[in-house]
Formats: structure tokens, C-alpha cells, sequence
């Protein structure tokens, strides 16, 4: 198996990097090297860059599940739709602040794992970001939905669920994809800064207050996760 994503620590700050080459697929292979990336991350006590490729390599952030085992029958689609749930769950939970940082392409559940981070970075220009199942003929899963309702803005969240638009920058920021946006050449260093600021943080009281106020939408994630578990096809 090749490594799909690398791990690097230095001064307090982690930087989690997926790369399979192409789209950033997320495949049982990329989840399981993204968890033991993550448990050294937890480990290390980091503030997490979580990324993908560099910008003059193509950049993309992830194009979402592999579509190969998404349409390889209803019991292969639901356990990676529901692996990939756990994982944002995951990240909604990680008790130290995780970055997103990117310049490419964000689609379907890549789009969600933005959303599932805790401070987003984006390139100003020439990225694509959003929820596309119904443009390709998936029904939106239940942990899609309730983290949608969640993160994206009501006069967004129709043109994001129901209606599949895929937004150009300025509006995946408007729809809460983004907090900012820089040019494409000053994202990783605009997401090391924020990473150094982010770790001047009182981490107990990080850590306790995003637990205490996501503990309504921690029970609802789980519910959708219990629901997508019974489906015989989800997004």
C-alpha cells in the first residue's frame, strides 16, 4: 500500500498531507492512514494543518469518496459513507484546534470535512467547493444533511444540499465552506501563521468549550450515523 498521506511534527504543529496523486479519493486505505495520522496528532498534543496537494502540483483538497466502492453495491456504499461520517465526527471532536488548508477542489465529502474543521483556508481564486450527490445521483445520506444544516447558511443551504451547486471561491466562502480566502501562493503560509496563533490557545479550555457546545450536534451526528448504518443506499 502507498502512503497516501504524511505526517510531519515541528514546534507544536502538525501538518497532515493526503496524496494519492489524483483526486484525494477517500477509500478505506485514505481513512485508515488519516486516523493514524490524526492518533499521532493526538499523541503530539498538535494544532493540526490538515491539507492536500501543493498548489503547483496539481493542488486538490479531496474529490470525495471513491466512486468505485460507492458504486460497487448498497453494503460497500454504506460502509464507507459511514467510515467517512466517523472521521468528521472525529475531527469535530479532536481536541486540538484542526486547520484546513487548501487550493484546490473540494467536492462532496471533502467539502464535508472542510466543514468539519475548525478554521478554514481557501485560495482566492480557480477552486471548486460543494455537495454534488444529487447533480450525480446519490439521495444526501442523514449525517450530510444534519451537517449541512449545521455549518451552511440558511439562504445557502438549498442551493448547497438539495440542488447540488457547485461555488466558485467568494461563494463557497458565503456558504460557509471558507473563513478566508487568500491568493493560492499564500495559503500555506497564511495556515502556519493561524497554526501559531491557534497554539498560543489554552488547550484544556479549547478542548472544553468545543466539546460543551457541540455536545447537541456530537448526539445528532451520532443519530444520523446510527441511521445511515440501516440504509440500503446513501449518498
Amino acid at each position: 500500500m502507498s502512503d497516501l498521506v504524511t505526517y510531519t511534527f515541528e514546534d507544536g504543529i502538525a501538518t497532515i498531507r493526503m496524496d494519492d496523486g489524483k483526486a484525494n479519493v477517500l477509500s478505506p486505505d485514505m481513512f485508515m492512514q488519516l486516523g493514524a495520522a490524526f492518533d499521532k496528532a493526538e499523541a503530539d498534543k498538535a494544532v493540526v494543518i490538515f491539507t492536500g496537494r501543493d498548489i503547483g502540483a496539481g493542488g486538490i483538497f479531496s474529490g470525495g469518496y471513491d466512486l468505485k466502492i460507492m458504486m460497487s453495491g448498497p453494503e460497500a456504499a454504506v460502509a464507507l459513507t459511514c467510515e467517512g461520517s466517523r472521521f468528521a465526527l472525529r475531527l469535530l471532536q479532536f481536541p486540538f484546534p484542526v486547520i484546513a488548508a487548501t487550493g484546490g477542489h473540494a467536492i462532496a465529502m471533502g467539502a464535508f470535512i472542510l466543514l468539519a474543521c475548525d478554521y478554514r483556508i481557501g485560495s482566492d481564486a480557480g477552486t471548486k467547493t460543494g455537495l454534488n450527490e444529487t447533480q450525480i445521483g446519490m439521495t444526501m445520506h442523514h449525517f450530510g444533511i444534519e451537517m449541512a444544516r449545521e455549518f451552511v447558511p440558511k439562504h445557502y443551504l438549498n442551493r448547497s444540499l438539495i440542488n447540488g451547486e457547485i461555488f466558485g471561491p467568494k461563494d463557497a466562502k458565503r456558504a460557509g465552506y471558507y473563513d478566508v480566502l487568500v491568493d493560492k501562493d499564500a495559503v500555506n503560509t497564511t495556515a502556519m501563521g493561524a497554526a501559531k496563533m491557534m497554539s498560543m490557545l489554552n488547550m484544556r479550555a479549547f478542548k472544553g468549550t468545543k466539546c460543551k457546545s457541540r455536545t447537541v450536534l456530537i448526539e445528532k451526528l451520532k443519530w444520523a450515523i446510527g441511521v445511515d448504518e440501516k440504509m440500503s443506499v446513501v449518498a
